[in-house]
């Protein structure tokens, strides 16, 4: 990502996070009448980060040159940044201020060890799969095919689950909450984007879905950012019906940027019978081997 790119970035992150607050969301009095801006005034915000609205205006204009771990705390506080954001501005910081370098055709870690698929091989009772920051599918497990078959089914290799998630149809119908995995997904490009600004591979992914997804384009310009940690997924997969599922994202240390998400289902679960429906479908749908 060019230099002009990052500030850019820099500049759409730190306004719409200021257009998001009101003054009485920030503890600020609010006198009342017509407001110019939606959201804080550049001076409300340097008033509540206590720096000058000078260089608040410098910040907000991609010049972060001298901006100390003191000034980047005083406005995640005064924007009220979660600490996803906060990492997040940190990193574009960190990326305006590298050493200028050629772009790096960085497609995303790819191999997976066997050690690794042996890993998955052994969850029998949860629906694992291997991931890499690009959202690229690299390995599963036998229930984890079954229950993204769908999102498996594509001669793009190897699958990717942002490119599902907005350019096939059947996304939508898989995912009972397309809303919310579809601003996961956007959060977590824009958040890998931000890591690794010289990555030509990624970004020629984000120019393929903001060309062919309007829907993608609009996230994307909303700037925000997510970490797909933990929570419940809603699904509604075409052979067993509809199922709720636990999730955990677990990064690998020993393999940077690969990441195994799983999902299980809760011991209070009301969806045990789809479960083992879905458990059915995988064993058989699942490849045979020659003896």
């Amino acid at each position: 990502m060019p230099a002009d790119s990052v500030r850019e970035d820099i500049r759409h992150f730190l306004t719409t996070r200021r257009a998001r607050l009101t003054p009485k969301q920030a503890g600020l009095p609010d006198f009342g009448g017509r407001r110019q801006v939606s959201g804080l005034r550049r001076s409300e915000v340097a008033q509540l980060a206590a720096i000058s609205v000078e260089y608040y205006t410098r910040l907000e204009r991609g010049n972060v040159g001298s901006v100390s771990e003191e000034v980047l705390d005083s406005l995640a506080g005064a924007l009220q940044l979660d600490d996803v954001e906060r990492a997040h501005l940190a990193a574009l910081i960190r990326a305006a201020n590298a050493p200028h370098r050629a772009a790096d055709r960085d497609g995303g870690t790819s191999h997976v060890r066997d050690s690794l698929q042996q890993v998955l091989d052994a969850m029998t009772g949860a629906a694992a799969f291997v991931r890499n920051a690009h959202l690229d599918v690299l390995a599963t497990n036998q229930l984890a095919r079954a229950l993204y078959e769908e999102a498996l089914d594509t001669t793009e290799q190897p699958p990717n689950l942002a490119r599902f998630v907005f350019l096939d149809p059947r996304a939508r119908r898989f995912y009972r909450d397309w809303d919310g995995i579809a601003h996961d997904a956007v959060g977590s490009l824009r958040t890998e984007a931000a890591r690794t600004p010289g990555n030509t591979d990624l970004a020629d992914l984000i120019d393929e879905l903001a060309t062919q997804s309007p829907e993608f384009a609009m996230r994307w310009d909303a700037h925000d950012v997510e970490y797909y940690r933990s929570g419940q997924q809603r699904f509604h997969h075409p052979a067993v019906g509809n199922l709720d599922l636990d999730y955990d994202a677990l990064e690998i240390p020993a393999d940077p940027g690969l990441t195994i998400v799983t999902y299980t289902l809760s011991p209070m679960s009301t969806y045990s019978d789809v479960f083992r429906r879905l458990q059915a479908h995988a064993a058989a749908t699942a490849p045979t081997t020659q003896g």
